[in-house]
């Protein structure tokens, strides 16, 4: 502990300094609450998102058959663009999922197999699904970071900070207290001196 001055101003500085930390730390708190709660929220959205591409996934197998014939389906369609905008969590910028673009190619109906058109659609879910999952994992690392960030600061109010503004004014308000204690003995012994002074010369 940092060595403090014992007086009067500083024992204000440090009344100051504790107001502000009780003022603080509830907000700190409600905020923690915030980011525990969103990312309990996220992880939720997180496992489901991963069990509808698991069941995409098993979708997919059961055409495996189908899918052995000779047709590449990625030559069909790309990703044109991914839309995210930004969202606000707790006073945390997390970016949000907005959509997907596709661009399509042509491919001759005549010619192509009747069962791309389906493959086609559930690629495109499952790719949709991926990204949205890539991008709460996303929003995952940036609150829990956060978290660690006000987990630390609550701490430091909760363990050090408080305990050691209070420590510090109860030993200033000792001293001061002593030293008022002091003031108010030598003033006694000063004014029964006097006293003794005043009946020695009136004998």
């Amino acid at each position: 502990m940092p060595k403090i001055r014992l007086t009067k101003n500083e024992l204000k500085k440090q009344k100051e300094s504790l107001k502000r930390f009780f003022h603080f730390l509830p907000m700190l708190q409600l905020k923690k609450k915030q980011l525990q709660l969103e990312i309990t929220k996220i992880h939720q959205t997180i496992k489901e998102l991963a069990e509808e591409i698991k069941s995409l996934r098993e979708e997919i197998v059961a055409w495996v058959d189908v899918f052995a014939e000779e047709v590449s389906i990625p030559e069909f369609f790309s990703i044109k663009n991914i839309k995210t905008e930004k969202g606000n969590v707790a006073g945390i910028e997390l970016p949000v999922f907005a959509g997907i673009e596709f661009e399509e190619k042509f491919y001759d109906l005549m010619l192509t197999p009747f069962w791309v058109d389906k493959a086609i659609e559930i690629l495109k879910q499952k790719l949709t699904l991926e990204i949205k999952l890539s991008i709460y994992h996303k929003q995952m690392d940036i609150l829990k970071d956060e978290l660690r960030i006000i987990a630390q600061r609550v701490n430091l109010f909760e363990k050090i900070k408080i305990p050691e503004a209070k420590e510090n004014i109860r030993v200033i308000q000792i001293f001061i207290g002593e030293l008022q204690t002091a003031e108010v003995v030598r003033g006694k012994i000063a004014k029964a001196k006097l006293e003794k002074k005043k009946s020695l010369a009136a004998l």
